[in-house]
Order: structure tokens, then sequence, then C-alpha cells
């Protein structure tokens, strides 16, 4: 029997470009620290240590809120359920509690209603609890609703971070009913530079990466943060305690300039 939770605990642990032994002792530090909800992908790599690590932790799988991606090279509906069995094996796991579409398919190459259709059989064999997209636009998102209904799709993973903030997408996400993940929230550190943020950040003894994430979750978004080092896994999970007030959120609004930094030459034309 599948242990299901209604939510995505808050914030996930990202683990893109992470492996290997560092890879497992960052889980760790996590899981250690509080972190319920790893994301992984088949892109990554690392599916394999990722389920290495939660099976050598303390805590129980069943506790674990565990995410993989399918990749668009796997979009087609038998290699996507082929896929998706590869990844549960790598993971050591029979389920993940939410798989998504990593990108939708390029130039529709695979058509949305195939690999949505697949994707919503894999759950209904007990392989995922949820399911959602990543990287979708405003009318992708319509479209997958109109595939697979309202409520089938929990959400919509995108790049969120104080230089590009998403507010049209985030919005319309939220419109139909799905909740928003947001990636790469510190935009890969660059928040630790950032005059408005360090000022923020001194008024409330905390760091600029602190502010972010909290303001990320102020938001209510998901986010799943990355990091190496425990103290920085320990930091960005206190910040969830901090409370911006309505000067420090306006501040922070006025900090987007549209700067994407995950644009692959496959990516979808993005919403203005």
């Amino acid at each position: 029997m599948l242990m299901m939770q209604d939510v995505m605990p808050n914030p996930g642990f990202g683990t893109f470009r992470l492996e290997g032994d560092t890879l497992k002792q960052s889980i760790h530090a996590a899981l250690e620290a509080g972190y319920r909800h790893i994301d992984t992908a088949q892109f990554y790599g690392n599916e394999a240590d990722v389920g290495e690590a939660i099976r050598d932790s303390d805590v129980h799988r069943s506790d674990i809120f565990l995410t993989t991606k399918v990749w668009f090279d796997n979009l087609e509906p038998a290699r996507l359920k082929a896929s998706v069995d590869e990844s549960l094996q790598k993971l050591g796991t029979g389920y993940v509690d939410l798989l998504l579409i990593h990108w939708p398919s390029p130039e529709n190459e695979v058509p949305m209603s195939d690999y949505l259709t697949a994707l919503k059989e894999v759950k209904a064999e007990g392989k995922a609890c949820h399911i959602g997209i990543s990287n979708f636009t405003c009318n992708q998102v319509d479209e997958a609703v109109s595939i697979l209904g309202k409520g089938e799709i929990l959400t919509n993973q995108i790049e969120v971070h104080p230089f590009l903030q998403n507010r049209k997408l985030a919005e319309h996400c939220e419109h139909q009913g799905i909740q928003v993940t947001a990636f790469m929230p510190l935009a890969v550190g660059k928040v630790m530079d950032d005059p408005t943020l360090k000022q923020i950040a001194d008024a409330h003894n905390a760091t600029p990466a602190q502010i972010t994430l909290a303001w990320v979750e102020q938001r209510n978004m998901i986010t799943i943060p990355s990091s190496t080092k425990a103290r920085n896994i320990q930091s960005n999970i206190a910040a969830f305690d901090i409370m911006l007030n309505d000067s420090d959120m306006a501040e922070i609004a006025m900090l987007d300039r549209q700067e994407r930094i995950a644009n692959p030459d496959f990516a979808p034309h993005w919403d203005e």
C-alpha cells in the first residue's frame, strides 16, 4: 500500500549536479536537519545514489516525499513507462511520491496527450502517488489540464528567484489549482551579492539566502534549494521561520529583471 502524503513537505532538498559520496552526505545532512522531501531526476544521473542514501538513513522511506522526473528523450509512451521502471530500480523503491515530466516535448514532437496519458497510467499502476509537470508555460499548463482534468496535476516545477519572479505563470498555475515548486531559488548563489537582499537580511539577522527562501515560502510556493554544506542545509530550513513584512516583500518584488538561468535550446517559448 502506498504511503500517500497530501502535501509536499517544504522545503525539499534539490540534488541537481550532486553525485557520489558528496550527494549521500548531503542527503544525510538534510534528513538530519528535518528535510523530508528529496528531489531528483533521470537527467541528473544520480538516482541510484539518492536511493542508497535514503536506504542508509535513519528515516523510513514512507516518511520521505521522493520526486523524480522523466527526461524529454523518454516521452514516447512505451519508453516513458520503461524509463520509470528503470528509475524505480535505481532508486530502490516501488514507487515515487511525485513523478514529473521534466520538460515538455520540444516542438511537440511527442503529443502532450500521449505522454501525459502514459504518466497517468503509471500513477494508476501504483508507481507514483502524484504526477506533475515542470517547465510548462501558461498555454502548456492549460493544455495539460484539458488532457488530465483539474486536480490531477500536483505541481508545475519552474524557475523562480528574485531576479526571475515568474508571476504571470505562478498566478496562472494557482488559478488552475496547481502548486508551484520553485527551482533554482538562490539563482546559483547570485542572491548572496544583491544589496537589497543583504540589507533585508541584516534587518532580520539572517543571510540573503534565508531571506530569499522566506520570500518564496511567503509566495505560497514549495522550493528545493541545494547545498553540499551541512551549515547551509540547516540554515536553509531555518529560513522558513523568518517572517518578512510588506515592505520587505515590496522591495524584493522590485528585483525582477527576467533573468532566466535554465534556458536550454529545447526550452518552450516562455511567457513574457
